[in-house]
């Protein structure tokens, strides 16, 4: 057993940073941000999902900090950002006013960045997408793994039970236990597998998974789990009107790839689809070179950096 919060070698254990700094939210929240590569390299800027930190995003920033400018940052709540003190700092308003205050410490004047975000990070882009000061900083979107609305009446992480309200009564206790993880044990990482990875992810990814999982405190884990249930972004994905592509597995059981596609229909600018064959809900680390592939591709079609930068 062990409580290791993130893998230590290999390409899933974080890479150091360049500098780290911290962000101030609209509410005097302190958000941890990270940055790696070289300065006036093209900007992208990775915000995780629930439960996870940056160092969910370990292979996309050693793959493209070697020409691109990576900035990653803690959720309120995970890894290095204090957990919100007050009730109303656990909704997607905050969460977007922590991504304005990133965007706004670690960009220079008319600069623009490809925002990356998958599943409670996808959220944060859909919820800021409508705000002038994210999208005068916003070149393209990639969102991964993500769904705006109907999340624990469309998941499907309680087998053998067809979508209805015992499935959902169900689905909600599970996802919103207050009961501590604990550590990592074989068992942990069978049923961490099982609800958020596809049936192929190789062990080395499901336990990098699981200890970055299992190293969410239990009060931020519940906190955000209702701000999720309650979950309506069917508007905000209209008004995220920058370049936007999505990607998702076809095997996910937390965000089914149905709520992909149905936010690919509705975005005003949808610049393509990649459902990935057998891949789950963690996709970035279950299908790290496909998500990487997909960001260069962003930043050398979105991305103008400035000469002599």
């Amino acid at each position: 057993m062990s409580r290791l919060t993130h893998a230590i070698s290999g390409p899933y254990a974080p890479p150091v940073a360049t500098r780290e700094l911290t962000a101030v939210s609209a509410d005097g929240s302190r958000v941890h941000v990270e940055v790696h590569g070289p300065e006036g390299a093209p900007a992208v800027l990775l915000t995780h999902g629930w439960t996870c930190s940056t160092a969910f995003w370990a292979a996309q920033i050693r793959a493209l900090a070697v020409d691109h400018r990576v900035i990653a940052y803690d959720q309120r709540g995970h890894g290095r950002s204090a957990a919100p003190s007050e009730a109303d700092g656990y909704s997607t308003e905050a969460l977007a006013d922590d991504l304005q205050a990133v965007l706004a410490a670690t960009l220079a004047p008319g600069e623009k960045a490809v925002l990356v975000g998958h599943s409670m990070g996808g959220m944060t882009i859909m919820a800021a997408g409508g705000r002038e000061a994210v999208r005068e900083r916003t070149a393209a979107v990639l969102l991964c793994s993500t769904g705006s609305s109907a999340l624990v009446a469309e998941a499907t992480v309680v087998p053998l039970l067809r979508a209805g309200r015992v499935r959902t009564r169900i689905t909600r206790s599970v996802l919103g236990s207050r009961a501590p993880l604990g550590p990592v044990t074989p068992m942990a990482r069978r049923i961490l597998k099982y609800a958020t990875m596809g049936p192929g992810a190789a062990p080395d990814k499901v336990d990098a998974c699981a200890r970055i999982v299992h190293a969410c405190p239990r009060i931020v884990r519940h906190g955000w789990s209702g701000v999720l249930e309650a979950l309506q972004l069917d508007v905000a994905v209209g008004e995220l009107q920058a370049p936007t592509a999505v990607i998702a597995g076809t095997a996910d059981r937390l965000t089914p790839v149905v709520h992909a596609r149905r936010i690919a229909a509705a975005l005003p600018h949808c610049v393509g689809l990649t459902e990935l064959a057998g891949v789950g809900h963690m996709t970035p680390i279950e299908a790290p070179d496909a998500v990487t592939a997909r960001i260069t591709e962003l930043v050398a079609t979105y991305v103008q950096v400035k000469e002599g930068a």
